[in-house]
């Protein structure tokens, strides 16, 4: 079979597996009763795309299967804004109940989780949580908040307690604190705590947050919950609903398998071994046409890792020393340079890698050991190059004319002066200034344009 059908093959072989896994998730998630159950989805670490995308397509399965409620149960540290709002978001347009379940005991619902438990039309705690911290992190690495801020030079007016002194912060904190309070506002909470959450960075105790007005209610488990909000009323996106939940059976849903294998592509680690894998593969195709292999797995890692840095906050300053000193230390192994372009280039890849994912938020960031084990890598097999270029520079000669020199032929008659030599399977014009017989062994040692210089070969040199 030619190797330009591989790769086709591969693609019609990962189609045919996604279309089986797909037929078997979808017939695995029909509801068996779809009016009276409750579901229930874990919302675990950091909130990413993956979960955002999950949470999306549950409210829209909850909707389609008439549930009475759906439950997020969250234990997260925070995540990205941008998926932080899509959630909100597709709660606030949710014809089904959203209830927010901090649980279980030890679990929190800090950063974009208290945004989002503010959203839900019920707010839940487990005793033992907590939630707050809900101050935003800027792209780029800087607080939202200064720890200490700037004191104003003489003459100058102090900023009021709701500025910062840094305008950029300040516009970003502001809209932070805007859209908590008005996600209080709408489900009737505590609108002043909230800002708290945001500006001062304040968190609460479950039972604390209860007091406060910040959630609804304080329960151990879901069956409690369930019960807790049997004929409630709520407005949703279809307009008010009394809660019936006595006796529902809660259902919980895990994850399917695009859910998973988009939280595991948009986890940054994993994002940056397939760019790497990606970049690697293609360098390898292009200096081995033909191998096929390499050049398909490459290309296939380095579009999965593109489709994960859109979905990633990246900076791509870091992409591009990323590349920059990928390229300095391939540039090593064709001209080697003794290690100026390959030190040059371990360095920019250090520091693109470490600045490549722009963001503080838990969960999200790249792995430092990670990055130092790709270095020390690179860096070793560097040091190989180096060590192969300095072993060939003090390697003898074996090709051009230099290499004639020293090497042993038969004369072939016409000495003194000029004659003729058969040396490698040539025959050469050489010259000499002692007599030499035909079928004498000669040694050259040296060389006059196309003409040899040769002596023979004394009996202790004779093989």
């Amino acid at each position: 079979m030619s190797a330009r059908w591989v790769p086709l093959l591969l693609l019609l072989w990962l189609a045919l597996w996604l279309a089986l896994v797909g037929g078997v998730q979808a017939s695995d998630s029909v509801l068996p009763s779809p009016s009276s159950e409750a579901l229930v989805i874990d919302v675990e670490g950091a909130i990413g795309p993956a979960t955002s995308a999950f949470v999306e397509r549950t409210i829209a399965r909850a909707a389609a299967s008439g549930a009475r409620l759906l439950i997020l149960r969250m234990d997260t540290p925070g995540g990205l804004d941008t998926s932080m709002r899509a959630i909100v978001k597709a709660i606030l347009g949710s014809p089904v109940a959203v209830a927010g379940f901090v649980a279980p005991s030890g679990a929190r619902a800090a950063s974009a989780g208290t945004y989002i438990l503010y959203a839900c039309h019920i707010a839940a705690m487990a005793p033992g949580t907590n939630l707050g911290a809900a101050t935003p992190v800027q792209i780029g690495g800087l607080p939202g908040l200064d720890p200490e801020p700037k004191k104003p030079a003489e003459g100058e007016e102090a900023p009021s307690e709701k500025s910062t002194g840094d305008a950029s912060k300040d516009k970003l904190v502001n809209d932070a604190a805007a859209y908590l309070r008005s996600l209080a506002q709408l489900r009737g909470r505590n609108a002043e705590w909230a800002e708290q959450a945001v500006r001062g960075a304040a968190s609460l105790p479950a039972d604390e947050a209860l007091q406060l007005g910040v959630v609804d209610l304080v329960v151990p488990d879901v069956e409690a919950l369930l019960a807790a909000v049997d004929g409630r009323r709520v407005t949703t996106a279809a307009g008010e609903v009394r809660l019936a939940t006595a006796g529902v059976t809660p259902v919980v849903l895990t994850p399917d398998w695009r859910t998973r294998l988009l939280g595991i592509i948009a986890n940054p680690n994993v994002a940056y071994i397939l760019l790497l894998i990606g970049i690697y593969g293609l360098i390898y195709e292009f200096s081995n046409p033909g191998t096929v292999l390499p050049g398909t797995v490459g290309a296939v890692s380095l579009v999965l890792a593109l489709y994960a840095f859109q979905l990633l906050p990246v900076n791509y300053a870091g992409v591009a020393l990323m590349v920059l000193g990928l390229a300095l230390m391939i540039a090593e192994a064709f001209m080697p340079s003794f290690g100026a372009l390959g030190i040059g280039g371990i360095a920019a890849f250090v520091v693109g890698s470490l600045i490549l994912v722009d963001t503080e938020v838990p969960g999200l960031g790249l792995s430092v050991p990670l990055v130092l084990s790709f270095a020390v890598l690179s860096a070793l097999l560097l040091a190989v190059v180096i060590g192969m270029a300095i072993r060939s520079r003090r390697r003898a000669v074996v090709s051009g004319s230099e290499q004639l020199i020293g090497a042993v032929g038969e004369a072939l008659g016409g000495f003194p002066e000029d004659g003729s030599v058969h040396l490698r399977g040539e025959v050469w014009t050489a010259r000499s200034t002692v007599p030499i017989a035909a079928g004498q062994r000669v040694r050259v040692v040296g060389r006059e344009g196309l003409t040899l210089v040769v002596l023979p070969l004394s009996p202790t040199e004779e093989v």
